[in-house]
């Protein structure tokens, strides 16, 4: 598999100090939180950890990726969440990866065109792109 080239229209910038317990913080500085490693990891849990923030960015891009295959759908998507669930653990090949479970609850829908639409929307959300063939990635309906 080629690396996919895009045309480039937006970058983020983030910078961590300190690792998984210390301090990320963007160039523009609307994202600065203390990171710490969860209790489960042997950590103190008092900040953000860097699952919770991959999750609230792939469920945010994949809630975006719905809307944008929902209009081409013409479909009612409004009231619509979308839910991940990243989970962290050891990999079968040594080290360490990650799972992820995405569940959109979307009411004004049946659960054939909900599961149609999350389908559609896992092929367009950069998120997903990213993690295809790396990473387990559940798609359920609520």
């Amino acid at each position: 598999m080629s690396i996919q080239k895009i045309d480039v229209l937006y970058t983020a910038v983030a910078t961590a100090e300190n690792g998984r317990d210390g301090r990320v913080s963007s160039d523009d500085g609307k994202l600065d939180v203390v990171v710490n490693p969860p209790k489960e990891l042997g950590g103190s849990g008092a900040g953000t950890n860097p699952e919770q923030l991959f999750a609230a960015g792939y469920s945010a891009c994949f809630q975006g990726a719905l809307g944008v295959v929902a209009r081409k759908e013409k479909a009612d998507i409004s009231g619509s969440t979308v839910t991940a669930k990243v989970s962290f653990g050891k990999a079968e090949a040594g080290g360490f990866g990650l799972e992820v479970e995405l569940t959109a609850s979307i009411p004004n829908v049946d659960e054939v065109t909900a599961k149609d639409l999350l389908e559609k929307a896992h092929q367009v959300c950069p998120y997903s792109n990213a993690t295809r063939g790396n990473i387990k990635v559940e798609l359920s309906v609520a």
